[in-house]
């Protein structure tokens, strides 16, 4: 029987990080949508996630990307940060936006670009020294579409001699998160396709370097719970970035699409010892349709709503039932806590914490909706262009 006070104290200690480009405008390939009210500066992004903050409890740390979150003074931006309630998250590079990057970044063939992202990064860990954030995120766009174009194995040399350099300059109680994606933009040879990659690396560079686990990043079918307890079991799982997907990298909504699997993949974290482990729960979203703020929340939630399933999980029910080869009553004990409606235990919890209990609703009815569609005229709307 699972002790509902303990699943009670384990969800206080959840903490979800929002990404401060999820509230700008995005979209698709073929266009961005623009919304009224969305923020035009990093302040006014932080000025969002503070209300995230507010009506769910759990997302008290915010992701900063550059340069799309470049400021003049990083440890002002962490001041006001800290005067909302917030703190700064982790420091996302951005090698993949610039036209000397059309063949790679540090991957690319000539020394000069490579130098340049190279810069870019470090650049990164200098502001992370300025915002005290304590994790610097990397995705690579970089790879090729031809067979011929480039050297694999060679590329894998560049790869880890940047990704060297920069584990050289991080500093104390700061790490780094190597993210992967199978394909996308690179369409015949990602240069870091997969969690194999990406551990074969961390493993080299040392305790510092962990795998971020994208769960749009797979192949369909792909049973991503699987690679989450493996990188549990060696040490090497540093974070998610959650979001849903149908077909490939849709970017939306945790648990829109499979909510089951947000379950498997969170029971997994809880069996494997990372729900008090230093793994970062991040989301990283597009959301192009629908409302900013109010889809970020539900994100949360649907995170929480999975966790709290997970808890519920009669773990001694659970090892009875595998060790007398029982499959059936094995599985049912899973699909047991996976079918309870945990939304009750959610609102009670919320209030227990002086909190509303439906935190769409609260913030529907706070009014910041219309505030800033009111406040936030003219200037130059955040957003990543296409």
């Amino acid at each position: 029987m699972t002790d509902l006070a303990a699943v009670k104290a384990a969800l206080r200690t959840q903490a979800v990080e929002t990404p401060s480009w999820a509230y700008g405008n995005s979209g698709t390939r073929f266009k961005v949508f623009a919304q009224e009210g969305v923020p035009r500066t990093p302040q006014e992004k932080l000025e969002d996630a503070a209300k995230v903050h507010e009506f769910t409890g759990v997302a008290p740390t915010v992701a900063l990307h550059i340069p799309w979150d470049r400021v003049d003074d990083f440890g002002a931006l962490a001041k006001f940060a800290d005067d909302h309630g917030l703190k700064l998250g982790a420091i996302n590079s951005n090698t993949f936006q610039d036209d000397d990057y059309r063949l790679g970044s540090v991957c690319h063939p000539d020394a000069a670009v490579r130098r340049k992202a190279l810069d870019h990064l470090l650049e990164c860990v200098d502001i992370m020294d300025a915002t005290g954030s304590a994790d610097l995120k990397l995705w690579f766009a970089d790879g090729t579409n031809y067979p011929g174009q480039d050297d694999l194995s060679a590329r894998q040399d560049r790869l880890a001699e940047a990704l060297a350099a920069v584990y050289a300059r991080l500093g104390d109680g700061q790490r780094m998160l190597l993210e992967y994606k199978f394909f996308e933009p690179a369409f015949y040879a990602t240069d870091v396709p997969d969690w194999g990659t990406a551990y074969a690396h961390c493993l080299k560079l040392g305790p510092k370097a962990q795998v971020v686990v994208d769960t749009g990043h797979h192949a369909p079918g792909t049973n991503i719970e699987f690679i989450v307890a493996t990188l549990l079991r060696e040490g090497k799982l540093g974070a998610f970035d959650f979001n849903s997907r149908f077909y490939a990298d849709d970017d939306l909504m945790v648990g829109a699409a499979d909510p089951f699997q947000l379950f498997r993949i969170m029971y997994e974290v809880i069996r494997g010892g990372g729900f008090t482990a230093d793994v970062a729960f991040m989301l990283d979203q597009c959301h192009n349709i629908e409302a900013k703020i109010p889809a970020i929340i539900r994100s949360v939630m649907n995170v929480q709503e999975a966790t709290a399933k997970a808890l519920l999980v009669d773990r001694d029910a659970l090892g009875a039932a595998q060790r007398a080869g029982d499959v059936l009553e094995a599985n049912a004990v899973v699909m047991d806590a996976y079918n309870t409606d945990v939304r009750p235990l959610l609102r009670e919890l919320r209030e227990e914490q002086g909190l509303a209990p439906d935190p769409i609703a609260a913030y529907r009815a706070s009014g910041w909706q219309e505030r800033i569609v009111a406040e936030r005229v003219g200037g130059q709307q955040a957003g990543w262009g296409a």
